[in-house]
């Protein structure tokens, strides 16, 4: 008896998100903050909180190494932040990690069938 599961794919959470009010991107700007979509608020990472991390491994290709992030406003606005990691990850990968590292975690249970 096999007790493995498919794994759910990065591109399935994608298209999930946005069906669950999850659909605008997080754009984190060197040391100006964030900006939610075509909002123009500037988030503070005080501003906001993730709700659920999904990790993808790159088994078979180091381009796959991602995470998306689901996030939320203080306000209720709803969005993510696709970050990759590794070998693949950009020119601002320490100022985004710090920044995602002070941002609070709270669990939306809701997005639990996505795993």
């Amino acid at each position: 008896m096999s007790t493995s599961r498919s794994m759910t794919t990065l591109s399935q959470v994608m298209n999930r998100l946005p069906e669950l009010g999850y659909g605008e991107e997080l754009k984190i700007k060197r040391d100006k903050g964030a900006i939610l979509g075509d909002d123009e608020n500037i988030y503070k990472p005080e501003d906001l909180k993730v709700v659920k991390v999904y990790r993808f491994e790159g088994e078979s290709d180091p381009a796959d190494m991602a995470v998306i992030y689901a996030l939320q406003t203080n306000e209720g606005k709803k969005g993510y932040l696709l970050d990759s990691y590794g070998t693949y990850s950009g020119e601002d990968a320490l100022y985004v990690n710090e920044f995602i590292k002070k941002i609070k975690i709270e669990r939306d249970e809701r997005l639990e069938d996505l795993d």
